[in-house]
């Protein structure tokens, strides 16, 4: 096959995409890479960087309350959140133009075009390139997800893409869906000054998190006047002439509300669409792509990672098992598949939550008996001299070993928090060894180390 254009064809420049092919080209695979947009995917360029930009100057802009307090006075006046606007999409611009220069640094093309996959070995671009490799990678990543009767229009009924595109404020929305994205949009939106509706279906908003965690989200929320509504369905909005009325429906009650746009943020769909899989015979199933233990699909020379296989939809996810991928294809030996358990969540709203590993529930549903330690916050001597005290640490643990089931925060830098206990996890070290190691004074981390001490019985700051 030494008549092949390259090793490795990376369909995708996304995190996944774009690690792959790097660590591809350290492991000595002459790699290219298509993209038909710009480099970075969804996650550089409409998602994680630019959100996190809005969601920093939200912070900042929050803080006029306490520079009042100290008899600063304001004039805003020429307050225009377009110039917010602006920075998220320099921020945008920045990191996707420093990917473009990783991949020509490490001598990787970066092909321009649309790619379809033709044959076992064989890539076609636009229709009419063609380029062949011993192996391709499947990178697509996924769009928002379309609900029916709230298709997205992008000016009035927004997807995540629409919203971060928004460069003036509407005075209202109600935002379907508070997981991840919802809340963090709502938390942006409401801090600017947007009269906010947040709607969830599910019995709690962040579904997939800790009840103890997301009801001291929850708590913030209504402190701050984010209208919230669980076990609650949008069943259709009729258009008024100041906006939208939306027809809510929570178990035998029925209400409305009126507000200006509606965002849709209830989950993510796989583009796994018009790449030729069908007619290589590589299955699908609800649209993600079927892949083995090293993230090959039944093709043995064709892999897949990323959001278009069914696993968390994370981009460090997606960055894991490219690096995995391409590790198995050099020759390599890598553990199989990214372990579950040692994944780490991260939302960024204010306060912050992380997490991984089991909730309560999920360790009640598989019958394992489990202890908990919560530490709160204000046990940390720096959250009260930063003013950030709402928060916990929890650690979830096996009653009879200690071994660390799952861990959970909320609270000021909780997404950097999180990694010090997930580290002891893959370790395979104990509380204990968390409660023994000395933490600097003050930090929050003492708040981890504190969270720890709890679990052997002997926590001082509660």
């Amino acid at each position: 096959m030494s008549d092949l254009n390259y090793d490795l064809i990376v369909i995708g420049a996304g995190p996944g995409g774009y690690v792959a092919a790097i660590r591809a080209n350290q492991l000595g695979l002459k790699t290219a890479v298509i993209e038909k947009e710009a480099p970075g995917g969804v996650c550089l360029n409409w998602g994680c960087i630019p959100s996190k930009s809005l969601i920093s100057q939200a912070k900042k802009y929050s803080y006029i309350g306490d520079l009042k307090k100290m008899g600063i006075k304001f004039d805003l006046s020429e307050f225009n959140y377009a110039n917010v606007y602006k920075k998220s999409r320099i921020a945008a611009m920045k990191l996707s133009k420093s990917v473009e220069f990783l991949l020509k640094k490490n001598e990787i093309e970066l092909i321009k075009g649309t790619a379809k996959i033709t044959g076992p070995n064989m890539v076609t671009v636009d229709n009419d390139k063609m380029y062949s490799a011993k192996f391709i990678l499947v990178a697509t990543g996924s769009r928002p997800k379309v609900i029916k009767g709230f298709e997205f229009d992008e000016k009035d009924i927004l997807s995540s893409t629409g919203a971060l595109s928004l460069e003036k404020l509407p005075k209202s929305i109600l935002i379907l869906g508070a997981g991840a994205i919802g809340v963090e949009f709502a938390f942006i939106l409401n801090t600017f000054g947007v009269d906010v509706h947040l709607v969830e279906m599910m019995d709690q908003i962040l579904p997939l998190e800790d009840t103890e965690t997301a009801e001291v989200v929850a708590k913030s929320f209504k402190r701050k006047k984010i209208r919230i509504y669980t076990s609650t369905l949008a069943e259709r909005y009729d258009k008024s002439d100041n906006g939208y009325t939306v027809f809510l429906k929570q178990g035998e009650s029925e209400s409305n509300i009126a507000v200006e746009k509606i965002l849709v943020a209830v989950g993510r769909t796989p583009n796994s669409e018009n790449l030729g899989l069908e007619k290589l015979g590589i299955e699908t199933e609800k649209g993600f792509i079927r892949v083995g233990d090293y993230y090959q699909t039944g093709i043995p020379s064709v892999y897949a990672i990323g959001d278009v296989i069914n696993t968390p939809l994370l981009a460090h996810v997606a960055s894991k098992e490219g690096e995995i991928a391409v590790e198995y294809m050099a020759g390599h030996q890598p553990e199989p598949k990214v372990d579950p358990m040692l994944i780490p969540g991260a939302t960024y709203c204010e306060p912050q939550v992380a997490s991984f590993g089991l909730t309560e529930r999920k360790a009640i549903e598989q019958g394992i008996s489990f202890g908990k330690y919560v530490f709160p916050y204000r046990g940390a001597g720096k959250s009260i001299a930063v003013e950030e005290s709402d928060g916990i640490v929890k650690i979830l643990y096996k009653t009879d070993t200690k071994e660390i089931l799952g861990a959970h925060i909320v609270g000021k830098d909780a997404t950097e928090l999180i990694h010090e206990i997930l580290l002891a996890k893959k370790a395979k070290l104990l509380p204990e060894d968390i409660a023994t190691t000395i933490h600097a004074h003050p930090t929050l981390a003492e708040a981890v180390m504190e969270a720890a001490r709890g679990v052997e019985g002997w926590a001082i700051h509660v």
